[in-house]
C-alpha cells in the first residue's frame, strides 16, 4: 500500500491573495476581514508557484488527495474549489477532493498545511507546514518526500 499524502488547497495549491487581487473595491470594502466570504472569490485563484506540478509529482509515489476546509458563509465555496481542482489538476485528482474543518479525521502519513488549524494540529501523521522555516515552497517539500 502507497503512503497516504493529503494537500491542502488555500495558500499550498492555491494562491489565496491572487483571488483578492482580483475583487472588485466595492468587494474589498464589502467584505474587508472576510475576504473568503466573497462569492466566487475560489475560482479566481491561481496555482501557487510549482504547486501543479510537484502535485502531480506526489501522485506518482503517493496516494493523493487533497484536503481543504469551505468557509462556512460562501455558498459558492465548495463548488468554486471543486471547478478548479478538475481544471488545474484533472485526472490527478479525480475523485480525490475531500472538504472537512476536521482534519485530523483523516488518517494518513503526511499532510502539506500552511497553518495548524482545522485539526491540522491533530493529525495523525506528519504536518509538513508549507511556508514555514523548514519548508519555504514547493521545491523544498518535493525534495523531503521524493
Amino acid at each position: 500500500m502507497n503512503k497516504i499524502v493529503y494537500v491542502d488547497m488555500d495558500n499550498v495549491l492555491v494562491d489565496f491573495k491572487t483571488g483578492i487581487e482580483k475583487l472588485s473595491q466595492a468587494e474589498l470594502e464589502l467584505y474587508e476581514g472576510r475576504y473568503d466570504e466573497v462569492p466566487h472569490i475560489f475560482s479566481k485563484m491561481e496555482p501557487m508557484e510549482n504547486a501543479i506540478p510537484s502535485y502531480i509529482k506526489l501522485c506518482s509515489k503517493y496516494d493523493t488527495y487533497i484536503l481543504s476546509t469551505s468557509p462556512w458563509e460562501n455558498p459558492t465555496a465548495l463548488n468554486d474549489k471543486l471547478e478548479w481542482v478538475k481544471k488545474q489538476l484533472g485526472k490527478h485528482a479525480y475523485k480525490r477532493l475531500i472538504f472537512s474543518h476536521n482534519k485530523h479525521l483523516n488518517h494518513g502519513h503526511y499532510l502539506i498545511d500552511d497553518r495548524d488549524k482545522n485539526g491540522a494540529d491533530k493529525f495523525v501523521g506528519e504536518l509538513i507546514l508549507f511556508r514555514g522555516e523548514k519548508f519555504p515552497n514547493w521545491n523544498a517539500v518535493i525534495e523531503y518526500l521524493l
